[in-house]
């Protein structure tokens, strides 16, 4: 029956529509009708008017704290030196970081309740860096996706990093990873998935 539905249009002075479509139309403009800005004021209330974030790279030193989302928009100098911190610190490599990685960062900070820095192990790696790497060490990924700007190992000074993960794991975006002796959480935009090393 739904297939049928799907299937047929309505042909009336030239214009083509299918019927679910103009039935989804109706709904929705009906919805808003009734709701008048009520749907607009929540979602409003529910979207930040700005995102920032405190981070620490814990091999070089550098410290940022700063807003990199602000009115609907990425704050362009902003996302910019947050590529510079998170830099391939062994080559000095810069590449740019995705903002979805820094969003999942954001809801992280809010989840954990935490005003502290995010510690910063590693955030891109040039493909030179991971391959010396990978012949050092076990289990880093031949594709990493900190190659790609869109992974980062992290550390919160003073919290338990098996809340990191749970908080991480919890919002099931992209992987986590928890590396419990070394005393990190990996984040990272691919497909959700998670391990234990």
């Amino acid at each position: 029956m739904n297939r049928q539905i799907e299937s047929l249009d309505i042909d009336e002075g030239g214009f083509a529509t299918s019927r679910r479509r103009f039935l989804k139309t109706m709904a929705c403009g009906s919805l808003l009708t009734l709701s008048g800005t009520g749907i607009a004021n929540a979602a409003a209330r529910r979207l930040p008017s700005h995102k920032s974030l405190s981070l620490l790279h814990v091999y070089t030193g550098d410290k940022l704290k700063l807003t990199y989302f602000e009115q609907g928009g990425y704050l362009k100098d902003a996302l910019l030196e947050i590529n510079y911190l998170l830099r391939d610190y062994h080559t000095d490599d810069v590449h740019p970081i995705d903002p979805a990685l820094l969003d999942q960062l954001y809801d992280l900070k809010l989840a954990l309740g935490i005003s502290q820095p995010f510690q910063i192990f590693s955030g891109y790696r040039s493909p030179r860096t991971n391959a010396r790497l990978r012949r050092k060490i076990r289990g880093v990924a031949k594709h990493s996706l900190h190659m790609q700007g869109r992974a980062v190992d992290i550390h919160v000074a003073g919290v338990d990093m098996r809340r990191v993960r749970n908080a991480a794991l919890a919002m099931r975006r992209g992987g986590v990873g928890y590396y419990p002796r070394a005393d990190f959480v990996h984040l990272d935009t691919g497909d959700f998935r998670s391990w234990y090393k």
